[in-house]
C-alpha cells in the first residue's frame, strides 16, 4: 500500500516512523506547508519519500493508494475532497473540521460513490467502540469532560478554572487543536449538538485527561483515560498518535477485532 502525508509535525512525523518499520506499507510523498519540515523528516527515513511541494502533485499521482492528514482542520477542509475525487483513500486526524456537516456529507457522498474509504482513528480516548454499539439503540446522553495543564490549552490561570460548558460543535469550534476527539465521540454517537463538553483547564495535573459518560437502552459505561502528551507537542496525548498507527495496521490486518 502506497501512502502520502499531508502534515509532518508531531503526529505526521510518529506515523512516519511507524511506517518506515512496517511491512506492507510504502511511504511515496511527504508534504507540509513549511518545506524544511517535510524534508527534515524525509532524512530520518529509510524508505526516502519525494517531499512534495505542491499538493496536486499528490492528487496527480495514481499510484498513491492512501494519504494520512495530519496537519490541521483548514487542511481538511482544502484538501479532503480534492484527496478523495482523487480517487484516494484518506485517513483524517483533524477530525475538529467535520463540525462543519455539509463537509462531512459531502465527503461521505463522495467517497460513497468512488466506493473510497475515510478513516477517523479514534484518538486519545477510548469507548468509541462501546458507543457505536450502544448507537444501534437509543443513546439518552453523552458527555464528555476534557481536563488539561494551561499550558496545554493556552491559557493562563492558577486554579482549576471551567474554560467551556455546553455542545460538542461549539466548544471544537472554540478549541480547535484540543478537542478533536469531541468530534470523533459525537461522530460515533449522537451527533455534534447533543453530545456535551466541559473544557477545564487545571494546574495541578499533567496529564490530558478525558471522561465519558454514556447513558442509554444498552445501560451506562463511564471510561477515564488519562494520557501522557506527547515530547514535541503537549497539546497532543500520545495515545492519538498510537491510534493512528493502530488505524493504518488494522487496515491490512485479515482479522478486524472490535466493532
Amino acid at each position: 500500500m502506497n501512502l502520502a502525508i499531508i502534515g509532518c509535525g508531531n503526529i505526521g512525523g510518529a506515523i512516519a516512523r511507524a511506517i518506515d518499520k512496517e511491512q506492507g506499507f510504502n511511504l511515496v510523498a511527504l508534504f507540509d506547508i513549511d518545506p524544511e519540515r517535510a524534508a527534515a523528516l524525509e532524512r530520518e527515513l529509510k524508505s526516502k519519500p519525494v517531499v512534495i511541494s505542491r499538493i496536486e502533485d499528490i492528487l496527480k499521482d495514481k499510484d498513491i493508494d492512501l494519504v494520512v492528514e495530519s496537519a490541521s482542520q483548514d487542511a481538511v477542509r482544502h484538501y479532503g475532497i480534492k484527496i478523495l475525487e482523487s480517487g484516494k483513500n484518506l485517513m483524517i486526524m483533524s477530525v475538529g473540521a467535520f463540525t462543519e456537516d455539509i463537509l462531512f456529507e459531502r465527503m461521505k457522498r463522495i467517497a460513497e460513490e468512488k466506493n473510497l474509504k475515510v478513516y477517523i482513528p479514534s484518538g486519545a480516548i477510548l469507548g468509541v467502540d462501546g458507543l457505536k454499539s450502544a448507537n444501534m439503540a437509543k443513546i439518552n446522553s453523552v458527555m464528555l469532560t476534557t481536563r488539561k495543564n494551561p499550558k496545554s490549552l493556552d491559557v493562563d490561570v492558577d486554579k482549576e478554572t471551567i474554560l467551556y460548558e455546553g455542545t460538542a460543535r461549539e466548544g471544537v469550534r472554540k478549541y480547535p487543536k484540543n478537542v478533536n476527539v469531541a468530534s470523533t465521540l459525537s461522530l460515533a454517537g449522537i451527533g455534534l449538538d447533543k453530545t456535551k463538553l466541559k473544557i477545564i483547564a487545571d494546574p495541578s495535573v499533567d496529564k490530558n485527561i478525558h471522561e465519558i459518560k454514556v447513558r442509554g437502552d444498552f445501560g451506562e459505561f463511564n471510561v477515564k483515560v488519562e494520557n501522557l502528551s506527547c515530547p514535541e507537542n503537549p497539546k497532543t496525548s500520545y495515545l492519538a498518535v498510537l491510534s493512528a498507527i493502530a488505524t493504518l495496521k488494522g487496515i491490512k490486518e485479515a482479522v478486524q477485532i472490535g466493532t
